[in-house]
């Protein structure tokens, strides 16, 4: 009896947590959380496959394979880390951080080998060096992985209040727009001010050192913010519920599966798995874009995703705004828009041409609004359910990772070989990778948000099933509740969620229903 009046108390303070305002404090410090990963991933998907190519000297194929191997690697991390993070019990310290702190750990650790030479096997075959490099990549991705979900499956632990879930999304975007200029930034310095980097103008292994520097800068920078986040932000400790709900309610962590059930949970995965598509293919493609297609200088390479993210950055103060008047659906469209716009703007821009800043711009400014309010669309889902918040966050990213890894071993496998005739065949090809992948992935995922028009994100019209027996209710046992779950059949009620199976219920202020819409 006395466990269950502790779970009782735990329970009580989450709610009270969750409803309580969230202070600038905790916004701000959960908003550089993910900062070691945001500058991670900044290199990753701007830098590797340049790095491995022109630095490390792999062939076109064999760089696109390490890629693979590290989106595999998070893909299959990422919904096995959720359902484990979901799953934890009571920690004193938080369920969620712990798996953060496990993170950030991998991250640190092994993410510095996958930007310098091989140590100790500079002059060996490339199976060997392909060997060590994917070792490093996937404990990076794995790292990455539990710092990612953990993360992002606090937003609903924090907080009830829709816009302040948006708040939250829109902070941490803003620290991730700053993260990948503060990358581009030490990169155009160290690549245009080392001594080996400035011999040339085109990029090669000269430029190792620099990008040494850059890794190292990075992680030292990524971990005082991590200390930051885990002191600034207190998460209550609570067990993971899957003794307070019902088999078929999704509040229980022991049933996530129950998700494959929901058609939102596709149609809102199909849009995020386009949205990172649009970002990341860029991202990863902008650098050989401007080096082979456009012809300018090695310096570009961190001017112009510079340019992308800082307009990504302006856009997020909007965000917010724009989400709460106008709704989420309309500033996806209007974002999509921005995207499809600047697909064909690009197929058209000269060779030399400064018209790529302003390119640069706009599909910054619209990655930002598309990535920020699919996030935001993403907590909406899981509303109350968060004992599977972790899973859902996780089955998204597997979408990403899978998506992204595969069309970019594809991209690599295509790239057309030069010769007398094609000699600009290169230039040709990420034209076409900048424009028709980014734009197809924009057509899809208009294509489904038609089929959300008239869909409330949250919300569904179905009928529930339960309603708590009063008299066990007024026993005081929650034992009771317990041993059959707090739902037994009764008259049907309209519930409010597409992720939740037992509707909202009264019950007495000193028992709260652990599995119902409301817990007070």
């Amino acid at each position: 009896m006395a466990d269950d009046k502790d779970a009782l108390a735990i329970n009580n303070a989450v709610v009270s947590q969750r409803k309580t305002p969230l202070t600038w404090r905790t916004r701000i410090c959960y908003g550089v959380g993910h900062v070691l990963n945001d500058l991670c991933a900044s290199m990753w998907f701007t830098y590797l496959l340049v790095y491995l190519h022109k630095v490390i000297k792999f062939s076109n194929t064999n760089a696109g394979a390490l890629l693979l191997i590290g989106q595999v690697a998070d893909a299959i991390s990422t919904p096995l880390v959720g359902i484990a993070s979901d799953h934890t019990g009571r920690f004193k310290y938080g369920r969620r951080k712990i798996w953060h702190l496990a993170g950030v750990t991998f991250v640190s650790l092994s993410f510095p080998f996958v930007f310098n030479p091989c140590l100790g096997c500079e002059n060996s075959d490339q199976w060997a060096k392909f060997l060590y490099y994917a070792c490093f990549i996937a404990l990076f991705q794995f790292g990455w992985a539990a710092s990612q979900i953990s993360h992002l499956s606090l937003i609903p632990e924090l907080t009830d209040d829709d816009n302040e879930k948006c708040g939250l999304t829109a902070i941490r975007y803003a620290a991730t727009g700053s993260c990948n200029i503060f990358v581009f930034v030490i990169t155009w310095v160290l690549l245009g001010t080392n001594e080996a980097s400035t011999s040339s103008e085109k990029l090669g292994s000269s430029d190792a050192t620099a990008f040494t520097y850059v890794v190292f800068i990075v992680v030292g920078t990524g971990i005082l913010f991590m200390f930051i986040f885990h002191l600034g932000v207190k998460e209550h400790p609570r067990d993971c519920s899957v003794e307070f709900a019902t088999s078929s309610s999704k509040r229980s962590a022991a049933n996530w599966s129950a998700w494959f059930r929901v058609p939102m949970f596709y149609q809102i995965g199909m849009l995020y798995m386009c949205v990172r598509l649009i970002i990341n293919v860029t991202q990863v493609y902008i650098p050989m874009y401007t080096l082979e297609t456009l012809n300018l200088s090695k310096q570009t390479i961190a001017v112009m995703p510079l340019v992308v993210y800082v307009s990504g950055l302006g856009s997020t103060f909007f965000t917010k705004p724009l989400n709460k008047y106008l709704g989420r659906k309309i500033v996806f469209l209007g974002g999509l828009v921005m995207v499809m716009g600047t697909s064909v703007w690009l197929w058209f821009i000269p060779q030399h041409s400064t018209q790529m800043y302003g390119a640069s711009a706009t599909l910054g400014f619209g990655g930002s609004a598309l990535l920020v309010t699919v996030l935001t669309m993403l907590a909406d889902l899981i509303g109350d359910n968060v004992e599977t918040g972790a899973f859902v966050y996780g089955a998204m990213s597997f979408l990403d990772k899978m998506s992204n890894g595969i069309v970019i071993q594809i991209i690599q496998v295509l790239y057309p070989k030069s010769s007398d005739q094609r000699s600009d065949a290169g230039a040709l090809y990420y034209r076409e990778v900048m424009v028709f992948v980014s734009g197809i992935a924009a057509i899809l995922a208009l294509l489904t948000l038609f089929t959300l028009l008239k869909k409330i994100v949250g919300k569904a019209h179905e009928v529930g099933d339960s309603a708590v027996d009063d008299s066990r209710l007024r026993s005081g046992s929650w034992s009771l509740v317990v041993s059959r779950g707090p739902c037994v059949p009764c008259e049907s009620i309209p519930y409010k969620s597409p992720v939740h199976f037992a509707p909202e219920i009264t019950a007495p202020e000193s028992i709260p229903l652990y599995g119902s819409m409301d817990l007070t």
